[in-house]
């Protein structure tokens, strides 16, 4: 059995779209495409043309930077929109369930209530720094577990799930369950992707993106990485064409090595700076708690989180409130070293 025969009857089903022929040097008679071209066309490719269906250059591009096979990778808009595909694939309306932790990334949560899937989470505890105890997920997963969701570092605690924990999960759900690993923030973590563990484990679905460590949010960019016949069942259920030609050629820039390179450079960069943010945040009276992180953020408990939300708003810097059980906490991105200056001397105004 492979987790692919978790997903819905009608998914498995499916045939990917057949798009009109694309073939260099030829005229293009067959797609309703515009003969010519905009005067605002500046690209590489010509825009009045389609974009491949699926740009293989730029899935191969990326499963070399990721250390996976082509086949094994499908590249979405985002991770937001793989998880969107991934729980309307594989969960059927009032019958499957969605395993994740709480607190986490509240996309888990949105998509599993549009399919209608129940959404069963794991609280993890501040007292324990959000650390997630295997039996913890297993205990909650019945027959009607078709995805589990594991943030790592998780958003907002900056929480790495040890690769143990994962394999313990791995291991006891086999094929009953696809655990799908979101690693948007793992480039700022001292530990290697799960990536590696994909030819290990046929249950394992791991999510990246270029977001982060790369400085492409705005090109929505992100990647799912798979067995050969999830990552199948994924390209039928996508839209044709679904990544736009400027999209491609910004990425595929992206992917050479001086950009990769610069990249490098950052992250090191951000990783220093939430040291330093850090140990400056922890050095105030007002200041509770600052959780370790694994991210480019981190997480602070203080006395009133309201106050320092308005403060911060007066400054002209922004952070994040999330209310709920981290209502005397506030989520801070790492930014450049002047603006985590700026942010210090506001917060040493609420000492005062």
């Amino acid at each position: 059995m492979s987790i692919a025969d978790l997903a819905r009857e009608e998914v498995r089903a499916l045939k990917a779209y057949e798009a009109a022929v694309q073939v260099d040097d030829t005229i293009r008679l067959n797609a309703n495409e515009a003969p010519w071209t905009s005067s605002a066309d500046h690209f590489r490719r010509p825009l009045n043309r389609y974009p491949e269906i699926r740009p293989a250059a730029l899935r191969a591009a990326l499963a070399e930077h990721y250390r996976c096979r082509a086949e094994n990778l499908l590249v979405t808009r985002g991770t937001s929109e793989a998880i969107d595909l991934l729980v309307r694939i594989f969960c059927r309306a009032g019958h499957d369930n969605v395993v994740t932790t709480t607190p986490t990334f509240s996309m888990y949560r949105h998509y599993a209530a549009i399919q209608g899937a129940e959404l069963r989470e794991v609280k993890t505890t501040r007292e324990l720094d959000f650390e997630l105890a295997p039996e913890a997920i297993l205990d909650v997963c019945d027959d009607a577990t078709r995805l589990i969701f594991l943030c790592s570092p998780n958003n907002p605690t900056g929480t790495l799930i040890p690769t143990a924990v994962l394999r313990a999960i791995l291991e006891q759900r086999g094929d009953d369950s696809a655990v799908v690993v979101d690693e948007a923030y793992i480039e700022f973590a001292q530990q290697d992707s799960v990536v590696s563990l994909i030819d290990e484990f046929p249950n394992l679905i791991v999510l990246r993106t270029l977001s982060k460590a790369l400085a492409f949010a705005g090109a929505r960019c992100g990647s799912v990485i798979g067995p050969v016949e999830v990552i199948r069942m994924i390209d039928a259920v996508q839209a044709p064409y679904a990544l736009a030609t400027p999209v491609v050629e910004c990425v595929e820039n992206a992917m050479q090595a001086d950009s990769l390179k610069e990249a490098e450079h950052w992250v090191a960069k951000v990783i220093d700076e939430r040291e330093r943010t850090i140990a400056a945040a922890r050095a105030l009276a007002f200041v509770k708690r600052v959780w370790p992180s694994s991210a480019n953020f981190f997480l602070m408990q203080v006395d009133n989180a309201e106050l320092l939300m308005q403060q911060s708003r007066d400054d002209k810097i922004l952070l994040r409130h999330f209310g709920g059980s981290l209502s005397d906490c506030v989520r801070i991105t790492v930014g450049t070293p002047a603006e985590n200056d700026r942010l210090l001397n506001t917060l040493a105004r609420m000492e005062n």
